[in-house]
């Protein structure tokens, strides 16, 4: 199965958490290069579980460069570090005339699914076990402020007051920044079109606001980003109560973000998002190599931002991606019968191209950013 490292998003979402250092390349390379290798890894792991031996499992595209045998498994390392594939022995899910002399084609339905989001979901779990990670990490540090860091223009939050650097003390009964922000959030979203009691300081006084949600979505919408400031170790032991805290926090964040970047697709697709705001991977390099340099906490998050969006892209139902191959099946399965060579042809071709044009596109798009 395929990857694509075309990996889209949002530019103005990808430039709030992100400058040079050699270090900080490498570190945004090996970002790229470990989701990668754990999509693969989950399509491999599926595919070793069903009893289907893999004859390459490939970071990159292309020529090998180089690599090792593992049992009958050729690992390496190609040319073009646009992806990776897992290749089953013998058989090909992108030749609809490929010989299939293991039977990947004969075992139940539900078996090839679960092979086609192998990657899929291992892109899921690293963003969980990554933001768990982080969960943890923060009940250690006690936040000393909650600081407004970005302000959308027009928002509900420009239009009741806020401003960019305000020091956001209380939201309705919630104090700040020691309530869990995700508390914070479920409360806005589900006052659409309500007063919400705001108390900041700004330049050393305290300000008193009231903010009124916009329907965004199907969910109450401010239009601010708030960060916790520089925070200070609490100086207390991790407690079991820390470790499920810390799980909450990287199932719901899994959970949001996941839904943020579908989406932002959904705006991609129906033209709702200007091209212009389009990142590719270029883009997805610089943002890993500035996370880096901020620091673990943002490089594990931004890491985990990306691993989800990998995950939403080759959910996609786009042919030579997984979620391609999944809704051919799912066709299949519901039609009766499988659909000709010729039609399976004309799919994986349009596919293709489709892909082809897009990566581009994002290509393009990152080349005149640099330029600009």
């Amino acid at each position: 199965m395929k990857s694509f490292a075309i990996l889209l998003f949002s530019l103005p979402a990808a430039l709030l958490l992100a400058g040079s250092s050699l270090q900080g390349w490498f570190l945004a390379a090996v970002m790229i290069g470990a989701l990668i290798f754990f999509h693969e890894l989950g399509h491999f792991t599926v595919a070793k579980w069903m009893g289907m031996p893999v004859e390459v499992f490939s970071l990159g595209f292309g020529p090998r460069l180089i690599g090792f045998k593992w049992r009958e498994t050729d690992v390496r390392l190609a040319a073009l570090p646009l992806g990776g594939y897992v290749k089953l022995a013998g058989f090909n899910p992108e030749d609809p005339e490929a010989e299939d002399p293991h039977g990947f084609l004969q075992q139940p339905a539900w078996k090839r699914l679960l092979f086609f989001s192998g990657g899929i979901l291992a892109n899921l779990a690293t963003a969980f076990v990554l933001l768990t990670v982080i969960g943890v990490h923060l009940r250690t540090q006690k936040p000393t402020s909650m600081n407004v860091v970005e302000l959308v223009k027009g928002s509900a939050a420009e239009a009741g007051g806020l401003r960019l650097g305000d020091d956001v003390k209380r939201i309705a009964d919630f104090p700040l920044p020691d309530t869990p922000w995700n508390e914070v959030v479920s409360h806005i979203q589900n006052r659409v079109g309500q007063p919400i009691p705001f108390l900041v300081r700004r330049e050393g006084a305290e300000v008193r606001l009231e903010l009124v949600p916009r329907l965004e979505g199907g969910r109450g919408k401010l239009g601010f980003i708030s960060n916790p400031g520089d925070p200070v170790s609490s100086g207390q032991a991790l407690t079991l109560t820390d470790y499920r805290d810390g799980l909450r926090y990287g199932l719901f964040q899994t959970w949001e973000k996941g839904l943020e970047i579908s989406r932002s697709y959904i705006r991609l697709f129906t033209f709702q998002t200007n091209v212009k705001e389009l990142g590719g991977p270029l883009t997805i390099i610089r943002v890993g190599k500035d996370a880096a340099q901020a620091g673990w906490v943002a490089y594990f998050f931004i890491t985990a931002l990306i691993s989800i969006n990998l995950a939403v892209l080759n959910a996609l139902p786009i042919p030579f991606l997984d979620g391609g191959h999944m809704a051919m099946l799912l066709f299949e399965k519901a039609r009766g019968r499988d659909l000709s060579i010729a039609v399976k042809e004309r799919i994986l071709t349009g596919g293709a191209i489709f892909l082809a044009a897009l990566m581009v596109l994002v290509f393009a798009m990152d080349i005149w950013r640099l330029k600009n």
